[in-house]
């Protein structure tokens, strides 16, 4: 019998403690997007996923407070990145949740995500005997919308710490990882905002009808 899939045993982490050079420093997870914020977007279809749902942000977390989100800080300093992001959330999970096993992370800025998105990352490394799943979409991997084990924190550490590694996709793949694809079109679920040019096609995307 296949292993059956535990959203019990799945923390959500929105990844979203990077500088926003190319949005002008601004909180992408707090711009608006067809009248609500990309994070109540993301939270709106995330959230039913998971146990529980955590928001990787750096800075005053106040101007989160409406959110009713967990805000984790990065535990290392300088902004190294989504792998920092990555590694306080498996922190956060290892005091707060320890009965959870995984960890699902999500770019900040990823408005149409799948509403399986947890479902297929499990069966796709259940299904390959992988430990770890990185989602695609198209002939694009996204290595940091993935479903990590919380067992890996201490490698996770190690390597920010004493290798500097800052890849995503090199960390995963030295444990080897599934990918769970996803096709592009008629709208890519993992279509991300960097611009003020990729927010307003996003605003075009929300009016197809296709867009759920």
């Amino acid at each position: 019998m296949p292993e059956p899939v535990h959203a019990s045993r799945t923390v959500g982490v929105i990844l979203a403690g990077g500088l926003g050079t190319r949005m002008g420093g601004r909180d992408k997870v707090l711009m608006r997007l067809g009248g609500e914020t990309l994070l109540r977007c993301i939270v709106r279809r995330l959230a039913p996923q998971c146990d529980t749902l955590i928001l990787n942000a750096n800075g005053d977390p106040a101007r989160f407070a409406d959110t009713g989100l967990s805000i984790v800080p990065d535990v290392l300093p300088g902004h190294p990145g989504p792998l920092a992001g990555l590694l306080s959330a498996l922190d956060w999970t290892l005091s707060h949740r320890p009965e959870a096993e995984w960890v699902v992370s999500l770019s900040g800025d990823t408005p149409f995500l799948s509403e399986n998105l947890v479902v297929r990352l499990h069966e796709a490394r259940r299904d390959t005997g992988r430990p770890l799943a990185c989602a695609g979409s198209g002939d694009r991997l996204h290595p940091a919308i993935g479903l990590w084990p919380v067992r890996l924190r201490d490698d996770l550490y190690h390597a920010l710490t004493e290798e500097n590694v800052r890849s995503v996709r090199g960390w995963a793949e030295r444990h080897g990882f599934a990918r769970a694809m996803w096709p592009a079109s008629p709208i890519d679920p993992f279509f991300n905002i960097n611009t003020p040019e990729d927010l307003a096609t996003a605003e075009d995307l929300l009016s197809e009808p296709t867009h759920e």
